[in-house]
């Protein structure tokens, strides 16, 4: 900005301020925050030539060459001293020497000029790349990036200011070039792709540039994106240059062709070697009676010893609980000791469990198992996953990852260096884990089976009953862990017979019971518990576990037992203490799966009246009820939806800021749909169930919650519709259609749920259903194209909410009219529309409905030509959407604000945008609104001569929209035309 200094002052006690000096943008000075008067350009050109020596002295000829060069004019001599003189008195004194008829700037103290800061801070940087610290050299040089104020030197005339603008600004594209490709290094691919986008549109002739973009690309999926630039470029070169491109980037373009392995995964520069390098061994004890398996050990020790002289040796083994992943994974890992000398790491990373373990957490053990000091290890993930791949260059460690969630989880955690190799168990198979071996592990065979059955109880037993021995093997489902707990069992009572346990296994109303013992949390342990706990604390015990959420609050928590939170608290503190509930979070509480089937097996044993359970189901369902409403109207004051809403008789939170009301809602969403989903089989329960769902409508949208926030409306909405509920049916489908809607690919179908919804609503005397059921059906007309059918929509929609005194809702219809208006070509009434519908949710103070009103407007805006008031919106809009975790519009309003910007003829901005808009689209929002932004990311692209790109988006936008049968389909066949001939 201006008149700021962007070099911070720094002052001892005492200290006058001296003055501080640009020179990375326009040519300025300043004492503290006061600007000083630099003068004209010639003496700014002065000041500069001065400032660029770096305190050496200038004489007057090398100062007049520099300001005039070869044609000095005859008082030059004159005019330098009288340029000296003035700036002299500007500066402090001694500041600007004569020497030797010449000129030096004196005496700077240290950062007071930004050159100087910006050459410091690259040196640091590159310090901490080389020592492996990825995150704080890219951060250093992104504080360098940040010194430059736009041009260097900026208005300064001369042949020296030319020559010193061209060298910094080399110099300044080479530090962007390093931090992008430490951006890549760090696995920001997708983000990166909008940057390069634009840096490349703006140097087109930068090779360095084009292949970061090019890999950027090819790393998040889009490699005929990526091989499209390279045509790009060749193509650019032969024009421009007559040149073909260079040998880094034909090689590149060769290995994306090929699909190298090695570009998939970012590698990180090695540190410098340990003195003393530790040597961890943390595998498990394997074992004794390990059986079967042969073919899974051999597949599996032949992939881990391929590990030396490749990336890495992944191999995930996939298969239900208890199918022997981790027993296997830990024998073939002490089997491969001898390839791995410089150690091995485990962890349990308990992906099963409601509460997976962290991946930083687990880089933090590592790290210190490795031998790094606490003091060294940095706070976040991206910082420990650096250090961590750098403290493995060069060395060659095993890595058993033992019961993973996904592939999420176990990315931070992989080697990723030659020589080291990654053996990892899972529940899931992970198939998004780029380079992995896949193991499928299922249940033993039966000869499997019964030779570890055999092992463990003994051949003689088992010799004479055969039959009565696959019995029960066969009772086990042939799952390792059950034969184990079985065939432990059995050996630890020598007067049974094999019979006796095939006959107590044979009975499957108790079969689970049989199969539970040792440190499997057995129903004799938990009930050992249970039987020490004082009433109040075993009633919390029972009526908690009935809960479906993969944990719960204190303060729903309070709900279900109908207690103070500060009660509540303290007998869940004491619950914690005896081992039968765990603390999740502050605040926050679990139970380990098996001991909620316990819990809830003394509920329906021991809980009277039976009534209580639901009673106890009830009031978490109200105390929900009652948070969300209160989040909805927070976010949306004055909206007559809480009006129409079922009465909780439980109170629920108060928020004193949107805020904190939208970090509950998001914080607790998992939690709320289970107890929605739970509640549509409770008779009493299924109308504040769908209220529910329907104040907590901000979940369909945000995009992490939507696939559940569908199911439990489905779920719903069959419930409903079996219980001759019409007024829970129609408002059901009304979710449905939401949620379809928003998907951008179901169009007819939320269509047909919006009109069922408006049925049911008219015959269920519901009318705010019946207005939003409108405003659904206008908003897929306005998709589909059939613009006089959304109209009517609408407009009915307009006067339904005005009867109702519902001016939020009404707001929201003049919105959606607006885009009709736009779509017809009625653009002023489009923005007086908008506009109009803005100004109400102004009015009320609603922030995110507010910032979908300004969309609206930007987009209408835009179209009437004003594109400075559109921008002004569509901005507005987005920092709303982002601070509302509205990923879905934050995407939509990108791909807007990159609509606009081809429109005011800004090409590299709006591919920037729309690239962006892109990332953030993935997976939401469905393929037709993704065709739309590749049809606008082309139309960029080519407006910057990247046509073989914009020919790669609109070829796969053409597909969605064939796909689909959406008419975008014949445009973007247009488009393609002129490329194609070309």
């Amino acid at each position: 900005m201006d008149g700021v200094p962007r070099v911070p002052e720094q002052r001892g006690p005492g200290e006058s301020a001296t003055p501080r000096f640009g020179v990375l943008g326009p040519v300025r000075a300043w004492r503290g925050a006061e600007p000083l008067a630099t003068g004209s350009p010639q003496q700014r050109a002065l000041l500069a030539a001065l400032l660029l020596r770096e305190g050496r002295t200038a004489t007057a000829s090398e100062l007049i060459d520099a300001l005039w060069g070869e044609e000095p004019p005859s008082q030059a001599l004159a005019a330098l001293r009288t340029y000296a003189s003035r700036l002299r008195k500007v500066l402090d004194p001694g500041v600007l020497a004569s020497e030797s008829g010449g000129y030096a700037i004196r005496g700077l103290r240290e950062g007071a000029l930004d050159l100087t800061v910006a050459q410091d801070l690259a040196a640091e940087a590159d310090k901490a790349r080389a020592a492996g610290d990825l995150h704080h050299a890219r951060a250093t040089l992104e504080r360098a990036l940040a010194l430059w104020d736009g041009e260097t030197l900026a208005g300064v005339p001369g042949p020296y200011a030319e020559a010193q603008r061209a060298r910094l600004e080399e110099w300044r594209l080479q530090l962007l070039e390093s931090r992008l490709d430490m951006d890549l290094e760090q696995g920001c691919h997708a983000e990166a792709v909008s940057e390069l986008t634009a840096v490349t549109a703006a140097h087109p002739l930068r090779e360095r540039l084009r292949e970061l973009l090019m890999l950027a690309l090819y790393r998040s999926g889009r490699q005929a994106e990526a091989l499209a630039v390279y045509a790009d470029t060749r193509r650019l070169l032969a024009d421009e240059l007559g040149v073909d491109p260079r040998p880094e980037l034909r090689e590149l373009q060769q290995r994306i062709l090929r699909a190298d392995p090695a570009l998939a995964e970012p590698s990180a520069p090695a540190p410098e070697p340990a003195a003393t390098p530790v040597r961890p061994a943390q595998l498990p004890a394997t074992v004794s009676d390990f059986t079967g398996r042969a073919s899974f050990v051999v597949e599996l020790s032949e992939v881990l010893a391929s590990a030396e002289g490749r990336v890495m040796a992944v191999s995930a083994l996939a298969g239900i609980g208890g199918v022997g992943k981790t027993t296997l994974a830990v024998h073939v890992a002490h089997q491969a000791r001898s390839a791995f000398p410089d150690g091995q790491l485990y962890v349990d990373l308990q992906g099963a469990g409601a509460r997976a373990a962290e991946p930083e957490t687990v880089l933090g053990s590592f790290l210190r198992a490795l031998g790094t000091a606490d003091s060294a290890i940095p706070d976040s993930l991206e910082e420990r996953a650096a250090l961590y791949r750098s403290v493995l260059d060069g060395r060659r460690v095993l890595v058993l990852l033992d019961n993973a969630r996904d592939a999420a989880q176990v990315r931070p955690l992989l080697p990723g260096t030659a020589g080291c190799a990654a053996l990892i168990t899972s529940r899931i198979r992970m198939v998004d884990l780029a380079g992995a071996h896949l193991v499928d592990l299922d249940v033993m065979s039966p000869e499997e089976a019964l030779s570890l059955f055999t092992k463990i109880v003994g051949e003689e037993r088992v010799a004479s009953e055969r039959k009565a021995a696959l019995d029960v093997v066969a009772a086990c489902g042939f799952l390792p862990l059950a034969i184990r707990i079985a065939a432990s069992r059995l050996a630890s009572r020598r007067t049974w017979t094999v019979s006796v346990l095939a006959a107590k296994l044979a009975d499957e109303r108790r079969r689970l019971d049989e199969l539970q013992a040792g440190d499997l949390a057995v129903k004799a342990t938990f009930e050992l518990g249970y039987g020490q706990l004082e009433p109040a604390q075993a009633r919390a015990f029972r009526l908690l576990g009935l809960a479906d959420g993969p944990d719960i609050s204190l303060a729903a928590a309070a709900a279900v037992l109908d207690l103070p939170v500060e009660e509540t608290e303290d007998l869940l503190e004491s619950l914690v203490d005896t081992s039968l509930l765990e603390s999740a979070a502050p605040g926050r509480y679990r139970y380990h799966d098996l001991v909620r089937l316990y819990a809830r097996a003394c509920a329906e044993r021991d809980e009277h009246p039976p009534s209580e359970r639901d009673a106890a189901m009830s009031r978490l369902l109200d105390f929900y009820l009652a948070t969300v409403a209160g989040v909805y109207l927070i976010e949306r004051p004055g909206d007559r939806l809480v009006d129409h809403l079922e009465r909780a008789e439980y109170a629920g939170l108060t928020f004193s800021d949107r805020h904190a009301a939208r970090e509950w809602l998001y914080s607790e969403a998992v939690s709320l749909l289970a107890c929605v989903r739970q509640s549509a089989q409770r008779p009493g329960m299924l109308r504040r169930a769908v209220d529910v769902l329907w104040a907590a409508v901000d979940l369909a949208e945000s995009g992490a919650n939507s696939k559940e926030y569908e199911a439990v409306a489905a779920l719903l909405q069959k419930a409903a519709r079996e219980a001759g509920d019409l007024r829970t049916a129609g408002r059901a489908l009304t979710a449905l259609a939401f949620v379809h809607h928003i998907s951008g690919s179901r169009f007819d179908v939320a269509l047909q749920q919006a009109e069922a919804a408006t049925e049911s609503a008219r015959q269920a005397g519901d009318p705010l259903t019946a207005c939003w059921a409108s405003n659904i059906s206008g908003v897929v007309a306005l998709y589909q194209n059939r613009h006089e059918e959304g109209e009517d929509h609408f407009t009915h929609a307009i006067e339904s909410f005005r009867a109702l005194g519902d001016r939020p809702g009404e707001a929201s219809a003049l919105c959606n009219l607006s885009r009709i208006h736009l779509a017809t070509g009625r653009t002023e009434s489009a923005v007086s529309l908008a506009r109009k519908g803005a100004a109400m949710y102004d009015a009320m103070g609603h922030a995110l409905k507010g910032a979908n009103g300004r969309y609206a407007l930007g987009l209408a805006l835009t179209q009437s030509g004003r594109h400075a008031e559109a921008t002004e919106c569509l901005y507005q809009a987005l920092q709303v959407f982002r601070d509302s975790r509205q990923r879905l519009w934050e995407g939509m309003t990108l791909f807007r604000l990159a609509e606009l910007d081809l429109a005011a003829g800004r090409p590299a901005q709006a591919a920037a945008n729309a690239d962006t808009a892109l990332t953030l689209l993935r997976g939401i929002g469905g393929d037709w609104r993704r065709g739309n932004v590749l049809t606008v990311l082309g139309r960029a692209l080519q407006g910057i001569g990247q046509t073989d790109r914009a020919q790669v988006c609109w070829t796969e936008a053409l597909e969605i929209f064939a796909s689909l049968d959406a008419p975008e389909a014949d445009e973007v066949a247009r488009l393609l035309q002129p490329t194609a001939a070309a």
